[in-house]
């Protein structure tokens, strides 16, 4: 598999970096990324996968879990420890849902199971990179606070208090999440609004990666994760974060 050279062109283009070792999904990656004007940048194991994340700084990582070397979940993490930011897409054949977790746990912003639809891809690509530029054209002013109730997420550092004590191990999505529910405090949202919100999907997508993130940010901010009191289910409506 050998990527596109580096030419005139090559710098002006978004890059996209996918992490596989099954040639076929390379070709088909390649194919329809190329064709949406995306610079394409390969590797087929987990080590090498990392360098170019490293040296490439590519605008956005397609990262399969199985892979030699180092597996995927393991390269993500390391991407994450080393602060980089770079949005990343898992792929994985497996379904179950303990895989979606841990991707998300470690700092993934998203997650497709094999086999996928390039079109439903392509458009996961384009939000994550249309989020990326949005957040790149945000500032904050200094001191910038947000406060609901137990709750006081801090702006400028990304970070969170809950009842007095920091919180610092959320990942970008969480936060994200918690950012959008906080500037609406007692109101409901759905889980389509926060796919469309802060994943940027003009679809619904694969809604249990909101529960997912859900349960992953109750673990980390409530008390008792089976009788919340800040980041509440309204039954088969949506998500809301208690206002006083």
């Amino acid at each position: 598999m050998e990527d596109n050279g580096l030419n005139s062109t090559y710098d002006d283009k978004k890059k996209i970096l996918a992490v596989d070792d099954e040639e076929q999904i390379l070709d088909l990656l390649k194919y329809n990324i190329e064709k949406e004007g995306y610079a394409f940048i390969s590797a087929q194991d987990g080590e090498e996968g990392l360098e170019k994340v490293i040296n490439e700084k590519p605008d956005l990582v397609l990262l399969d879990v199985m892979l030699p070397k180092m597996d995927g979940l393991s390269v993500c993490r390391k991407i994450r420890q080393e602060q980089i930011g770079v949005p990343v897409i898992m792929l994985s054949a497996k379904g179950e849902e303990i895989d979606k977790i841990l991707g998300l746990e470690i700092g993934a912003d998203d997650y497709m199971t094999k086999p996928f639809s390039t079109r439903e891809l392509i458009a996961r690509i384009k939000a994550n990179l249309r989020k990326l530029e949005q957040d790149d054209n945000v500032s904050y002013s200094k001191g910038n606070k947000l406060t609901v109730g137990q709750l006081t997420l801090d702006l400028d550092k990304f970070e969170i208090t809950v009842r007095g004590q920091v919180v610092n191990n959320l990942t970008k999505k969480e936060f994200e999440v918690l950012r959008y529910l906080a500037q609406k405090p007692g109101q409901v949202v759905s889980r389509a609004t926060l796919i469309k919100e802060v994943w940027k999907y003009d679809y619904l997508g694969d809604i249990r990666t909101v529960d997912v993130t859900i349960r992953r940010i109750r673990e980390k901010i409530e008390k008792n994760t089976a009788n919340p009191k800040i980041l509440i289910t309204k039954r088969g409506v949506g998500y809301y974060i208690v206002g006083k």
